[in-house]
């Protein structure tokens, strides 16, 4: 079919020799009472700051919803968490320094009319149940209205999701079909060590209406009762024979919930891009190749996966932290995965890992245990997080090691059982 190999083809054209990292963080803007900033307070600065920037304005349904700068881009996710989405850069001191610009613009902004940045995995105001999401208005979009109205029947958490929720984002470069899979398969592998490592919680002991067992990953949770067509692990991505075209494949099949396209979005349900070529909704084959790439990039942002394959393999695993850790998280990343050695050990040392299943077992014992759980090869998640925390310092120049040490966690295991399982 023709979409599936022009997925394919969009896909295969970012494949690229740098070893680039974009960065994504979600902030909550909220008052001294924990209460998040209003649509409608949010969206006219928006519109302000970009103009005084010279930035070009991103609308959605009429409304300034971000900005794009030619070095960084905002927007509004759906109770306006507030995201700044950095180009991708080697060097993780420009990443540094274009997030603290964008700071040191937004925070007096902010301040003026009491409000603050917080960087959590969930606003603590739900997360500590003091409020629920059905306390927090969704920003006036058409897409937010859809999904909200979808999640409600699909599965359990998803008004947690969309009004309570923000994480951490990094995209990362392959070189070839070959290097995706490789190293999104690792990626895959380590998850459970990287959710855990990157988990930000205000209270250590708050958990999810009906997980009162389950007092770790609260973000996760959410994400992975969100909707099983949408969510977790990218379908078949550790089966033999995974790649570009099988990517296209699970893009063009996963449910669309709406469908943004010539400037409309309307509601599509569980209707798949597939479906609604063969129905005449839209007439693929026709469109101009700019018509053709807008639904192709609307298409795979549907898919809520840990990760997502477009031009780059996205990382969706962290929860929003501090700059701090999160440029500690950059370069673990870049430590482990631009490090043929790494990934080299890391594909051995897992090799035993062969299915999504199994992932999965160790992310629900994380979820149970937190580091002192035991995923593979009976380790605990502790000894791994220690041991890939280990592997990307050796791979890293002395100047990004200072940024490794912002990634840095106090290990719930003794450096015996770290030195005698280090070696998986």
């Amino acid at each position: 079919m023709s979409l599936q190999r022009d997925i394919a083809d969009y896909i295969r054209s970012g494949e690229s020799a740098n070893r680039n990292l974009g960065l994504e963080i979600e902030h909550f803007i909220i008052d001294n009472r924990g209460v998040q900033i209003t649509f409608d307070e949010i969206s006219p600065l928006i519109d302000e700051v970009s103009k005084t920037l010279g930035a070009e304005i991103i609308y959605m349904d009429g409304y300034p919803v971000g900005y794009y700068t030619g070095e960084y881009s905002t927007s509004l996710e759906p109770a306006c968490q507030f995201e700044i989405s950095i180009n991708p850069y080697n060097d993780i001191s420009e990443i540094e320094r274009i997030y603290r610009e964008f700071r040191d613009l937004w925070e007096p902004i902010f301040a003026a009319r009491g409000y603050h940045f917080e960087e959590k995995g969930n606003l603590p105001l739900v997360e500590r149940g003091l409020i629920t999401p059905d306390d927090i208005p969704l920003s006036p979009k058409k897409r937010y209205k859809y999904m909200n109205a979808y999640f409600e029947k699909s599965g359990s958490y998803g008004k947690y999701m969309m009004r309570a929720s923000a994480s951490t984002q990094i995209s990362i470069d392959y070189k070839s079909e070959a290097d995706m899979v490789r190293k999104l398969t690792v990626l895959e592998k380590i998850s459970p060590i990287l959710m855990i490592m990157m988990e930000n919680k205000t209270d250590p002991n708050a958990t999810l209406p009906g997980k009162e067992h389950l007092p770790h990953l609260f973000r996760t949770q959410q994400w992975d009762d969100l909707d099983p067509a949408r969510t977790g692990f990218v379908p078949h991505s550790l089966d033999a024979g995974f790649g570009y075209d099988k990517m296209a494949e699970v893009i063009m099949n996963t449910p669309l919930i709406l469908l943004t396209d010539e400037g409309a979005t309307t509601d599509v349900g569980s209707k798949t891009a597939k479906d609604l070529i063969a129905d005449s909704t839209i007439n693929y084959p026709d469109a101009d190749d700019a018509r053709k790439k807008r639904l192709i990039e609307h298409f795979m942002s549907m898919g809520f996966f840990h990760y997502r394959v477009k031009k780059y393999i996205e990382i969706r695993v962290a929860d929003s932290v501090p700059i701090r850790k999160a440029l500690g998280y950059v370069a673990l990343i870049k430590g482990l995965i631009y490090s043929e050695k790494n990934l080299d050990f890391l594909a051995k040392a897992l090799s035993s890992v062969t299915t999504a299943d199994e992932i999965e077992e160790a992310v629900v014992a994380i979820e149970a245990d937190g580091l002192a759980a035991s995923v593979f090869n009976g380790m605990s998640a502790g000894a791994w997080a220690d041991q890939i925390f280990r592997l990307a310092a050796s791979e890293l120049s002395k100047k990004d090691k200072e940024y490794l040490n912002g990634v840095r966690t106090v290990w719930n295991h003794s450096e015996k059982e770290n030195t005698d399982q280090r070696t998986a």
